[in-house]
């Protein structure tokens, strides 16, 4: 890319034949053609080159979601991306693509919990097997592995507890042993971080979160490498998985910015958890804002900057008292998701967390997960200063 990635995410996706800034907005199910042999010959043209626009049917896309695409694999600098309905959707096309009954999946213990449940859960019934390693202990990894692991799926940070890890570490041991690997990179998004770049061969995004913006719109992407493409392009056309028009349009318009709002989540970020640091019923704080630890390095080695997700461990005998904190809170909303330009605050229990075998919670703990949004951080610090009195 000659242009850096803030005057691409501006320039991209122009279209000078309908003299408009951003690309059209194409519905289609039925795509028309003149003739048969017109039919013919896009088919033929999408065979060659399948990441090329010559579509047949809707499902495989509009000029729309080619646009979206297109950008998409500019900044994830990789073969080719997959628009899926969410950002959960992403995340079983990943996995479905590469593992098939007899095989075993390692993943991150910290992981996302409807991944641990479509993994462990539900994928056992087709003869799948999941383990779970410590997202602190690579080692724990490489003794999970057999040789019928076929996927390592990593999510970096960790939900809600946001371990990093070394990504490299974990490369060279998939490599090594001829495993594919997959990393959850909504966090960090490809603005800050590319896994393909860096060795993976599956990145997941939920689109539904910082591409978007605005907290009005779901969709999942997976960028991959050539090596799976085969493989992803089947289970994707089988599965039917595909993003709408109008999401597409609504996503190509939020990632405009997402430079500019991302740098703003991590300067707010920034400021209050230095904030939450000197709260004497604070005592962790998930987001690397701390110089010397083991954790900030990890996050320096690989990521160019932080998004506005973080967690914060609250050290209570009254767990009510915790939840009056969350629901005190009058600029932070409750609810799920994140990646809006607005402020949220979730109390995390035991549930949320999902059947963690490593990073569990010990009594008296509390995880509350808050995502840092666009306000003013001197108002969200006050916020929190008049609620965080309700801890006892």
């Amino acid at each position: 890319m000659a242009n850096s990635v803030k005057t691409f995410l501006k320039q991209a996706g122009k279209d000078y034949q309908n003299q408009s800034v951003n690309p059209p907005l194409i519905r289609a199910s039925t795509i028309i053609f003149k003739s048969m042999q017109a039919i013919k010959k896009t088919q033929k043209k999408y065979q060659r080159n399948p990441l090329s626009k010559n579509f047949d049917y809707g499902r495989k896309g509009t000029s729309t979601t080619y646009e979206l695409q297109k950008l998409l694999r500019k900044i994830e600098n990789c073969y080719q991306v997959y628009l899926t309905p969410t950002g959960f959707g992403a995340v079983f096309l990943a996995v479905i693509s590469v593992v098939r009954p007899g095989d075993e999946i390692i993943i991150t213990d910290s992981v996302y919990s409807p991944t641990r449940l479509l993994t462990e859960d539900y994928l056992k019934n087709f003869n799948i097997k999941t383990k779970f390693y410590d997202p602190k202990n690579l080692n724990d990894l490489k003794q999970k592995i057999t040789k019928k692991t076929k996927l390592i799926f990593v999510e970096n940070p960790g939900s809600n507890t946001f371990e990093f890890q070394d990504l490299k570490k974990i490369i060279a041991i998939a490599k090594k042993n001829k495993i594919l690997t997959a990393l959850d990179n909504t966090w960090g998004t490809p603005y800050l971080i590319k896994p393909i770049e860096l060795g993976f061969d599956m990145s997941i995004v939920s689109a539904t979160k910082y591409y978007s913006g605005h907290s009005d719109v779901m969709g999942g992407t997976l960028a991959i490498n050539k090596k799976v493409f085969k493989k992803v392009e089947l289970s994707q056309k089988v599965t039917g998985l595909r993003l709408s028009p109008d999401d597409a349009y609504l996503i190509m318009r939020g990632i405009r910015t997402l430079d500019i709002r991302l740098e703003k989540h991590q300067q707010n970020a920034l400021k209050i958890s230095k904030f939450l640091s000197k709260q004497k019923s604070v005592v962790d704080i998930f987001y690397p804002f701390k110089k010397n630890t083991n954790q900030y390095k990890l996050w320096k080695k690989y990521y160019s900057g932080a998004s506005g997700l973080m967690g914060i461990k609250i050290l209570s005998k009254n767990k009510n008292s915790v939840i009056r904190f969350v629901n005190r809170l009058k600029l932070f909303a409750h609810g799920y998701s994140w990646g809006g330009f607005e402020s949220l605050a979730l109390y995390q229990d035991k549930l949320a967390l999902g059947k963690r075998s490593f990073t569990k919670l010990h009594n008296n703990e509390h995880i509350i997960r808050l995502h840092i949004g666009l306000e003013d951080p001197n108002d969200l610090i006050a916020d929190i200063k008049q609620a965080i009195k309700s801890i006892k």
